[in-house]
């Protein structure tokens, strides 16, 4: 079959779909990339998956140029003859189903989480909400990350029930995310982290890390409050922050108030990276604070199958990645002392009790969030659709 595969950046096709769509191409299916251009394009290429370029803009809501992007993606699907798309994100996957409806093509749209517009109510939540219920009943299946997301959609009369299936977020490859000991990080990482990387963990030493960008909405305030509160305690835990800065999101942090932050001590900002596993490495407990409706985190799931404890909140899609007290902690939303005391119950655990926890989160990975399940899902979907078809 000839299959699109849309979302609102290239970096995310590269970083969240690069195996999904090689799988496809291993298979015998044409595959095309469909995004906004960037710096990532020629990683597909590199990867033999061609791209076409459409303005997907997160952040725009000018109806005209909205308008422009569904003739965009019409266009993209009419002259590439694709028989089937593979949607993300909000704006990919209702304007995908409006330009596939328009072509007489199959959809199959993956909700990785609900972003801002649900959690925030406005009439945009309820327009939102009447172009998913118009574009999803015709979609082929509809993938969801997370339980409470699908039980939603479902409760609200959005999407089918025996057309919606949780995934396994999107998986993480359990290969390259294998256990590591700290101190194994490369050269460039070590002279990144500018802290001595390969110290033995202990309680004085004990390196907490956030990956994310850098959004409110992503708990990075809490994080920062609740590093405060246990340096009280423990004056030489290390906190560190890795991410993307000044992102156009309504919800981005000033690199001024990062600045601050790092000048106060507080916290140490490595920047942002395409490969996050040097640095997961050298971190004794990852942490995602996030209160925004998230699909299932792939930091979180990174991680886990490094066998690095978790702490992150009890919200939707973050609690997905962690058994609770088992692999991880969780903690109360928007809540900074509740994380600051579930850091600090980290800290004074035993070496063996947090070592054993990680072993328990990549079991967990495993067993439940290997990717090769989630890509094994979509060669179903169109194998079933090309049997219907033939």
């Amino acid at each position: 079959m000839r299959i699109a595969v849309i979302a609102n950046s290239s970096w995310y096709l590269v970083n969240f779909r690069l195996s999904l769509m090689k799988a496809l191409t291993a298979a015998g299916h044409e595959v095309v990339a469909v995004g906004p251009p960037d710096n990532y394009v020629g990683k597909l290429a590199a990867a033999g998956i061609r791209h076409r370029a459409v303005p997907l803009a997160a952040a725009s809501v000018n109806p005209i140029r909205e308008l422009g992007t569904v003739l965009a993606l019409y266009r993209v699907i009419r002259d590439e003859g694709i028989e089937m798309v593979f949607s993300y994100t909000p704006k990919g996957n209702i304007y995908s189903a409006i330009a596939a409806a328009m072509n007489g093509s199959l959809t199959v749209p993956n909700i990785s989480g609900l972003g801002r517009v649900f959690s925030r109510r406005s009439p945009l939540t309820w327009l939102v909400k009447q172009l998913y219920r118009w574009t999803f009943w015709r979609a082929v299946r509809v993938f969801f990350q997370n339980h409470d997301d699908l039980a939603l959609f479902v409760r609200l009369g959005l999407v089918r029930a025996e057309k919606a299936q949780r995934l396994p977020g999107s998986g993480v490859d359990l290969v390259r995310f294998a256990p590591a000991e700290r101190g194994t990080a490369s050269a460039s990482a070590e002279r990144a982290l500018q802290a001595g990387a390969a110290e033995a963990s202990s309680r004085r030493n004990f390196a907490f890390l956030l990956v994310a960008r850098l959004l409110w909405d992503k708990g990075v305030g809490e994080y920062i409050e609740a590093a405060r509160k246990v340096r009280l305690k423990y004056p030489a835990v290390k906190f560190r922050l890795l991410g993307f800065l000044d992102v156009q999101n309504p919800s981005a942090i000033p690199k001024a108030k990062v600045e601050a932050w790092v000048a106060e001590g507080v916290v140490a900002y490595l920047g942002s990276t395409d490969d996050v596993l040097p640095y997961l490495s050298e971190a004794d407990c990852v942490v995602l604070p996030s209160f925004y409706r998230e699909g299932v985190p792939r930091t979180l799931l990174e991680a886990a199958a490094m066998a690095r404890p978790l702490i992150t909140t009890d919200a939707p899609g973050c609690r997905d990645a962690v058994d609770d007290g088992v692999t991880g902690l969780l903690c109360r939303p928007q809540d900074a002392d509740d994380l600051a005391d579930k850091m600090l119950r980290m800290i004074e655990m035993d070496r063996d009790e947090l070592l054993a926890m990680g072993r328990r989160g990549r079991e967990k990975m495993v067993r439940e969030f290997d990717e090769r399940i989630v890509i094994s899902h979509y060669l179903q979907v169109v194998d079933e659709a090309a049997g219907r078809r033939a």
